[in-house]
């Protein structure tokens, strides 16, 4: 059960796209867009949001494929209240990005994009072309709740706005002090450390050590060699993230995926093309040749990675709480690990601000000041707790402390089900794929339990501090498409050149070609130009 930060990413991922290609600059001093002429309908605050029910035609993204959002409780009880019906077209999260930009491509879009994780670059893009509507005036005028979320965390406000001075689509916001959702280290079975005598990791060398033995030495005592080492159903990224601080990379998050500065100054340095980055994945070279992490780790989807980790054979897993999502005891977090250089600190860290672009007006919206207020309800306090905890009686139940939790139907499901499956029957968030704030007062699921805080907790003295974080950076028309073309080349490149040093596909005698690739690319122009918009902004 996960929110977005690890799967945007994922899910995540033209990673340094979505990360880096901010900015355009524009002629158009309309921050607002055309107004509707409906404001007749429209009731200023409270609900209903209008006084006479509209349609709107909706496109989003989903976890699960078994969901009618036409029928779904979420959408059924908000349209009583809003007064709103969506008409919803649906596609699951693996094809996301093709269904969307054919829409986009064949000028047949809907009035909103929902959930669908549009990139920066998407952002700017369909902005200047007039197909996403300029959200700034109507956030001004309705949108209260998402507006003081942009004045009390003004690094969101920054990240949101592109540098024509225009916002163009809703993010996903983690609620900076809640912390599990910002770090976290991966599972490890702490039962097999017990039966094998063995002490959870402190450095990578102990790491590797222990992942041999948790293959080698029976720990669960069946008297059969059926145990796996480390698991992940989301990619290689999602282990390469837990390493990079241990390897001395990204000390300024992830925000900017393959930037960092050189040691003692503010210059960048590409990460792909270090020292440390080439020691990390020799790291995991050795780890997959000798069979410690899954050898499917490069292909498998994690409906299908769950069914076998259900099973209990891993040793170590990455994402949320084994407990919580597959229904296994024994895990509990790992420790951040020294690396070889005496690097120890967690720096796969963003500002808290997520994908940008998980609800968007295009130019066909009718009433897209009832549609601001729509979704502005989802960053206020009773939106976010409809959204994530769903409906009194049904879904949750309050206690006389006035604290709330999800009925036993949710948390022990009867039909064996797990909280995302069976929170997926009322409502959407399981999947990590939607606009507005996650907290901790509303959001439960694993994240929100113990021992993802204890995780968090025992990660967080070596955690970035929020002000080594550099947020996305913001580039003018002139300077996105100088890089545009070179940038998706390049991570294309990194990429497949990851998995194949990593697989022992391609030898690292061949590492100063690979360089050399990349630096043929246009790697220097691109240096120069993060550089320049990195300085512009201080």
């Amino acid at each position: 059960m996960k929110v977005k930060k690890k799967r945007v990413y994922g899910l995540v991922t033209s990673l340094m796209l979505a990360a880096s290609l901010l900015g355009a600059c524009s002629d158009n001093k309309d921050n607002g867009g055309e107004k509707s002429g409906n404001l007749d309908h429209l009731n200023a605050t409270d609900m209903p949001i209008t006084k006479e029910k509209i349609e709107v035609d909706g496109f989003a993204a989903k976890f699960f494929a078994s969901q009618d959002w036409n029928k779904l409780m979420l959408w059924e009880e908000y349209e009583k209240m809003s007064n709103i019906h969506i008409n919803w077209t649906t596609v699951q999260t693996e094809v996301l990005a093709d269904k969307k930009n054919l829409l986009l491509a064949a000028g047949n879009y809907p009035e909103i994009f929902f959930a669908s994780a549009f990139s920066k670059t998407d952002l700017i893009k369909y902005g200047q072309q007039g197909v996403f509507l300029p959200l700034n005036d109507y956030i001004d005028q309705y949108a209260p709740n998402f507006k003081k979320l942009l004045e009390e965390y003004p690094s969101v406000k920054q990240g949101v706005t592109m540098a024509d001075g225009n916002i163009y689509g809703f993010p996903t916001i983690y609620d900076p002090k809640f912390s599990s959702l910002r770090v976290g280290a991966p599972w490890i079975n702490q039962k097999w450390l017990d039966n094998l005598g063995l002490q959870s990791p402190e450095t990578t060398e102990d790491l590797y050590n222990v992942l041999k033995a948790f293959k080698e030495n029976d720990p669960n005592g069946n008297g059969l060699q059926d145990e796996q080492g480390w698991g992940t159903g989301y990619g290689i990224e999602q282990i390469i993230s837990y390493l990079r601080g241990s390897f001395g990379l990204n000390k300024q998050g992830t925000m900017n995926l393959n930037l960092d500065f050189k040691k003692g100054t503010e210059e960048f340095r590409f990460v792909p093309t270090t020292d440390e980055y080439k020691q990390l994945l020799e790291f995991l070279n050795k780890l997959y040749k000798e069979g410690l992490i899954n050898k499917d780790v490069f292909t498998t989807e994690p409906q299908k990675f769950a069914a076998e980790a259900a099973k209990g054979t891993f040793g170590m897993l990455s994402e949320v709480d084994p407990k919580e999502l597959y229904k296994i005891d024994g895990y509990t977090g790992a420790q951040v690990l020294e690396g070889p250089n005496g690097d120890r600190q967690f720096t796969a860290m963003t500002n808290g601000l997520g994908n940008l672009g998980m609800f968007v007006l295009t130019d066909k919206a009718k009433n897209p000041e009832a549609m601001v207020r729509w979704i502005d309800h989802l960053y206020g306090d009773e939106g976010a707790k409809m959204f994530f905890m769903g409906f009194e009686g049904v879904t949750y139940e309050e206690n006389a402390d006035g604290t709330i939790q999800y009925v036993e139907n949710i948390t022990n499901n009867p039909d064996g089900k797990n909280l995302d499956q069976a929170i997926s029957d009322y409502l959407t968030w399981p999947g990590g794929y939607y606009p507005g704030i996650v907290t901790k007062k509303y959001f439960q699921g694993a994240e929100a339990k113990e021992n993802s805080i204890n995780n968090a907790n025992q990660v967080m003295p070596y955690a970035l501090k929020d002000d080594e974080i550099i947020p996305g950076l913001n580039y003018t028309v002139e300077e996105n498409d100088r890089v545009s073309a070179v940038l998706t080349d390049i991570q294309t490149y990194v990429n497949e050149m990851t998995a194949s040093f990593i697989t022992g596909k391609e030898s690292f005698d061949k590492w100063n070609d690979y360089k050399k690739t990349i630096e043929k690319m246009g790697l220097q122009e691109y240096l120069e130009v993060a550089q320049g918009a990195y300085d512009r902004s201080k």
